[in-house]
């Protein structure tokens, strides 16, 4: 893992102590199953939507990590506190985590 990315508990730590999660991948991954109250901003999006993310810490994440390293990388260059879940939801789910639909 780099600096810019956590492991499944340290995402789930941030995210309770109540950094904002943003779902980076495509629409029918996000209707497959999401983090719950994770938001849904396609990384496409994502440029055009980054005012809508607020100033504080924000995790992202995508299906493997690629995505969401994308995102925390441009959001962090713009001087915001933002980090990627290394390995993306599969990491999420294999350490147990819940997802909802």
């Amino acid at each position: 893992m780099g600096p810019l990315e956590v492991d499944a508990q340290q995402a789930d730590e941030l995210r309770r102590a109540g950094a904002r999660v943003v779902d980076v991948r495509r629409d029918d991954e996000w209707a497959a199953g999401h983090i719950e109250g994770a938001e849904h901003v396609p990384l496409d999006q994502l440029a055009a939507r980054a005012d809508e993310l607020g100033e504080g810490p924000t995790v992202f994440y995508c299906a493997v990590g690629e995505r969401s390293l994308m995102a925390a990388q441009a959001l962090t260059g713009a001087g915001r506190d933002a980090v990627s879940l290394a390995g993306g939801i599969g990491a999420w789910e294999n350490a147990g985590l819940p997802i909802t639909k």
